[in-house]
């Protein structure tokens, strides 16, 4: 496939440009980069979603899934263990346990030793729907990338890198 040029200008520049028209002292700079990390972020969504619905999941339920294959066999985490894969409260990897559970991709197991403890684990269907969704989601992002070089991919990834530990380092602490 022919890559067609990056265009010297976009939405966000024009963004930019009026900003500083009607007001020159505001520094909008941070636009330039969050704001094209915001619309790339939209239209990669829209992406994922596609293939997401095709296989009848959505994002939630195939970062349950991706992080139950992804632990090995058994394939099964605890909810705290999966909360921490997933960046969510315990509570919202119940939601996505308990809709997983009733689709038939997920079983709850109480731990042997522990009955406290329950394991959230890939059923036979959830592992074969997981890794189908899973070769269509890696090649669409391969496709989404296609348009730029390993190296600038490579560069992306270690800018990306530095800005969510910018993010970490400099959030204001909630109350």
């Amino acid at each position: 496939m022919t890559q067609r040029p990056v265009p010297d200008r976009d939405a966000v520049d024009d963004i930019v440009d009026q900003w500083a028209h009607q007001w020159p002292e505001l520094d909008v700079s941070p636009l330039k980069v969050l704001g094209r990390l915001h619309r790339s972020y939209l239209r990669y969504q829209t992406s994922l979603a596609a293939v997401f619905e095709e296989h009848g999941i959505n994002m939630a339920s195939f970062d349950v899934l991706a992080a139950l294959r992804r632990s090995g066999p058994p394939y099964r985490m605890t909810s705290g263990q999966l909360a921490e894969s997933a960046l969510v409260t315990t509570g919202g990897v119940t939601l996505r346990v308990d809709r997983l559970e009733k689709a038939g991709l997920v079983q709850r197991e109480r731990d042997a030793e522990d009955r406290r403890i329950v394991h959230a684990q890939l059923t036979d269907e959830g592992l074969r729907v997981i890794e189908k969704v899973a070769e269509a989601h890696f090649a669409n992002e391969s496709q989404i990338l296609s348009g730029m070089s390993t190296d600038d991919q490579a560069a992306l990834a270690e800018l990306l890198r530095k800005l969510e530990h910018s993010i970490v380092e400099n959030q204001a602490p909630t109350a």
